[in-house]
């Protein structure tokens, strides 16, 4: 069984593929090589009226990078909308190294002090490959994902890997392209070397909406 190395994990996500676990418990992974991909055009994000004025209330608090481990735990534990989960230890403990090298990266939203909700992926070039979101609260993940859109659209990103498609994920706009249309547009986002810092850390919720409308 080939031991897979963070820097077998990033070689991988540079050709498009990803990978997965059968189950929390498989001490295995294997990959995956969609022949269909989903992917949120940054220029297309959808903000739904109820959730921009949720964001724009700022009942959240939104930070990047400050509760990794909490975030890809949270992503991995069961719930009643999520009996299962494919992330196991191995994922947990690789990506975890791709965080402390800073290609692992997550967006956190937080009600009075309190975790609430919040995504995680991994930063290669102009592309950002979303893994997982959970949530706590209601449209804590959703507002992560605004947060997150608007920081790679600041930062020059041009793609937003979903994976797979979904019905919650297509309220945003998330749309499916054959696997040789999502080869040419990765190869063209590693090309481009994003800033995902380049947003301010604390920029607001007028700041975030305002970069969304500028591309949609």
């Amino acid at each position: 069984m080939l031991t897979i190395t963070p820097e077998i994990l990033l070689e991988a996500y540079a050709t498009g593929i990803f990978p997965m676990a059968k189950s929390e418990d498989d001490p295995e992974l294997f990959w995956v090589f969609p022949e269909h991909r989903g992917i949120l055009p940054l220029d297309r994000f959808h903000v739904p009226k109820r959730l921009m004025r949720t964001i724009r209330a700022e009942r959240f608090t939104v930070s990047i990078d400050t509760a990794f481990e909490k975030v890809i735990r949270a992503c991995a534990a069961q719930s009643t909308d999520r009996p299962t989960t494919w992330i196991n230890q191995p994922i947990l403990d690789l990506y975890g190294q791709l965080f402390k090298m800073g290609h692992c990266h997550s967006v956190e939203a937080w009600v009075d002090g309190e975790l609430a909700g919040g995504l995680y992926g991994i930063r290669l070039g102009g592309a950002f490959f979303g893994e997982s979101m959970f949530t706590y609260k209601t449209d804590a993940s959703k507002v992560a994902l605004t947060y997150l859109v608007a920081r790679l659209i600041h930062g020059n990103f041009s793609l937003l890997d979903t994976q797979f498609v979904t019905d919650h994920l297509k309220r945003f706009g998330t749309i499916e392209i054959e696997r040789e249309e999502y080869q040419a547009r990765l190869t063209q986002a590693l090309g481009v070397q994003g800033d995902f810092f380049s947003l301010a850390m604390d920029a607001g919720s007028d700041a975030v909406l305002q970069l969304i409308s500028q591309t949609s």
